[in-house]
Formats: C-alpha cells, sequence, structure tokens
C-alpha cells in the first residue's frame, strides 16, 4: 500500500469508523484502553467514546490507532459478523476462568471471531459442509447424570459412527459443518476452547499441545459443550466434568470397553488399549475407575507410578502426528486454484495476514517450526513470553496481564 492508497484509507475510515472494530483490534492485541490511549496521547474516555460510537475519530487519530495497533485503516470499518459477534450473548467455552486473566480471555474471544469472519468470506465462494451437531441440552444445576453420556450417544448416532474407535475425530468434525482452527502461539496459555456462532459452531485448539491422544481427547471435550452447554455459564465444576465424561464416552464407549479394560494394572494392556481406542493411558485409567473396573485405590497408585516415571508429561509408546485440520486450509487452496490469493480473502475478510495465515494453517506455527504455506515465517526468532504477559497478536506489544 503506497502513501496515497494508505491517505485514501485513513480518510475512508474516519468517515465509516466502527467502533466495536477498534474494540476488536484493541483486544486482538491484549491493550486495555489505557494503555491505548497513552500510546495515541489521548484518555481512556476519549477510547472509551470511540468503542461506543459516541464519538468518531478524526483522521489523524484513526492514523495513530492504525499504527498503534499495526492493522491497516480498513481494518476500522463495519463488517455485518463483527457487529453480530459484539452484540451477541455468546461466551467461549474456557477450560478454567480462574487461571486465565480477562485480558486473555477477550485477546481469545476477538481471535474466535475473526476465525468467524474468515470462515464467513470463505463461504460466500465454496459451499461447506452442512451443519449437523445435534442438541442436547443438560441442566447444570446438580451433579453428575447419565445425560452426558446419553448426548454423546447421541453425536455417534448422528454422525453415524461405527462401533469401535472414532480414526479421526477432526475429520468427523469438519464433515458435519464444525470449524478448527489452531489458535495463535501468543494466546497458547489459553487451553482449547470453543463457541456457537447463528451460521456455524468454531473450535480452537490449543497451538503448543503436542500431544495426539490429548488433542483428541480436547476436541470431544468441546464437543460435549457445544452440544450440551449451549445457554450454560462457562467455565463452571459441573460444566467441566460434564464435559469430560462426554468426552469419555464419545472416544469410549462404556459398553465396548469395559470388557477390554483390566482389573489390575496392566500396564501393558493400558498401553495396548491407548493405541487402540486413541487416548491417553490416563485417561483410560480414569475412564476404568469410573467404570468400576479400578478401585480407588488401585486408580490412585497408579496415578503415583505415572508421577513417578514422567509418564504424566510425556506417556510410553508410539506418538502418532497431531489430526491437522483441513476445512479451512483446503478453502483456500481451492480459491488460490481458482486465482483468488490468499491475500485478496484476507482483505476482504478485514483479517490481518498474521491471524489468516494462522487460522488457515493446517499445522500449529509452534509446533511446525516453518507452517505449511511457505510464504508464512517461523515464529522461532521471538523471544519466549514471560509469565502473566499478554502478547498482541499483531507481534507489536507485549504487556503484563
Amino acid at each position: 500500500m503506497n502513501n496515497q492508497q494508505y491517505r485514501a484509507g485513513v480518510t475512508e475510515a474516519a468517515k465509516l469508523f466502527a467502533g466495536n472494530r477498534l474494540k476488536l483490534a484493541r483486544q486482538l492485541a491484549g491493550l486495555r484502553k489505557v494503555e491505548l490511549a497513552a500510546q495515541i496521547e489521548k484518555t481512556p474516555a476519549a477510547i472509551t467514546a470511540y468503542e461506543s460510537g459516541r464519538t468518531r475519530p478524526a483522521p489523524s487519530t484513526v492514523a495513530q490507532l492504525s499504527v498503534a495497533l499495526g492493522v491497516e485503516p480498513g481494518f476500522f470499518l463495519a463488517t455485518p459478523s463483527t457487529m453480530l459477534s459484539l452484540s451477541s450473548n455468546v461466551i467461549p467455552h474456557f477450560r478454567s476462568l480462574r487461571t486465565t486473566t480477562q485480558l486473555v480471555r477477550d485477546q481469545a474471544t476477538a481471535y474466535g471471531w475473526m476465525v468467524h469472519d474468515i470462515v464467513q468470506t470463505f463461504e460466500r465462494y465454496i459451499d461447506m459442509p452442512k451443519c449437523r451437531i445435534p442438541s442436547f441440552p443438560v441442566p447444570i444445576d446438580g451433579e453428575i447424570t447419565s445425560e452426558p453420556t446419553a448426548a454423546a450417544q447421541e453425536l455417534r448416532k448422528a454422525w453415524e459412527v461405527e462401533k469401535g474407535p472414532i480414526p479421526h475425530l477432526l475429520r468427523s468434525a469438519e464433515n458435519n459443518g464444525i470449524v478448527v482452527a489452531f489458535g495463535p502461539t501468543q494466546s497458547a496459555s489459553v487451553d482449547a476452547y470453543s463457541f456457537e456462532t447463528p451460521h456455524r459452531p468454531i473450535v480452537i485448539l490449543n497451538p503448543i499441545k503436542d500431544d495426539y491422544y490429548r488433542q483428541r481427547f480436547d476436541l470431544a471435550h468441546e464437543l460435549g459443550h457445544l452440544i450440551m452447554h449451549t445457554d450454560a455459564e462457562p467455565g463452571g465444576r459441573i460444566v467441566e466434568l460434564q464435559a469430560h465424561q462426554f468426552a469419555s464416552e464419545l472416544l469410549m464407549p462404556a459398553n465396548e470397553i469395559i470388557s477390554q479394560l483390566p482389573h489390575r494394572l496392566n500396564w501393558s494392556q493400558f498401553l495396548t488399549l491407548k493405541e487402540y481406542w486413541g487416548v491417553s493411558m490416563q485417561a483410560l485409567l480414569y475412564r476404568a475407575r469410573e467404570l468400576g473396573t479400578l478401585s480407588d485405590v488401585t486408580y490412585r497408585n497408579a496415578m503415583i507410578r505415572m508421577s513417578k516415571e514422567g509418564w504424566r508429561r510425556q506417556e510410553p509408546g508410539r506418538h502418532p502426528g497431531l489430526e491437522q485440520p483441513s476445512l479451512l486450509p483446503k478453502s483456500l487452496e481451492l480459491l488460490e486454484g481458482a486465482g483468488i490469493s490468499a491475500v485478496d480473502i484476507a482483505r476482504e475478510a478485514r483479517a490481518p495476514m498474521s491471524i489468516f495465515s494462522t487460522a488457515t494453517a493446517r499445522q500449529s506455527r509452534t509446533l511446525g517450526s516453518v507452517a505449511d504455506r511457505g510464504d508464512i515465517e517461523s515464529d522461532s526468532h521471538e523471544e519466549p513470553k514471560r509469565e502473566g504477559e499478554v502478547v498482541s497478536l499483531f507481534g507489536h506489544h507485549s504487556i503484563k496481564g
């Protein structure tokens, strides 16, 4: 973009400025209002006025915001999906609200809505799979019941899953209209999370969890939230336990696995079951206790042994590559084959290229030194994030959480 185009973009953005886009950019950058205000020499009250739409910034201020946040001026133009996201009551299901700050959660939520914008752009050109995910609301005002198990059975039925292990859970989710993408490395402190949009559900996977078995369980856990907890408050103990119960039944149906589970600590058998069912040994031990084939005492002893051997961090056995998203990467490949570039699609989605590249990658940019697209550089040159920091998804800011 040359200077003339940039000035024209600033002028247009000032005339058609959408405050909710400023809020989105600020959240993606991991900045509080007071910090953004200091960078452009305005007051926090001025930022609040811009974001609420009470005041429209002058062109010079738009330019300052563009530079401070690392976005093109056109980012501040309204999009229907962004207006929808900020006016909706949708709250992502984060694993634990106590271990992540509001700033981190806001950033992760903003990234999720950017993925939504990208998906909406793809769907103008490509027919994506119809969303087939049953609704099975489960009450959360009591202790664990059989409903999460029934919900998992309902999903296997709806997706026509054959008996036995689910060979490729991520592909099954995508084939049934669920968008799955890796999160950015800057927000790796957030575990996998999910949320329902009016168009289709979205699941964001943790970008640094390099474990095939745990990734599958994470995805199954998030599917449980999408099916059971559309209206539930995220992060509660019962909600998380229900999602765990759902994931166990989805990946290890009780009526199929109970006859295979040992009644004593047979590590060789647990390893065989791990590789057959595609779940971790820890998940199998928990399932064995849950179904009564292992006593509480035997389970505790098993977990002590796991800790002593270092298996809670790195379990024995083979380590398959992660299941990889393909819905968005394939959509991009199809459009590029038709002569529509990634840059053009990202611009139409009003998504910064760094975020677009992360959302459409088959592989986490952390786990695959260089992402699968040749024009994406490795992040290995970046300094590691220190505890308590929130790092901009645009790569410009690092502040204390």
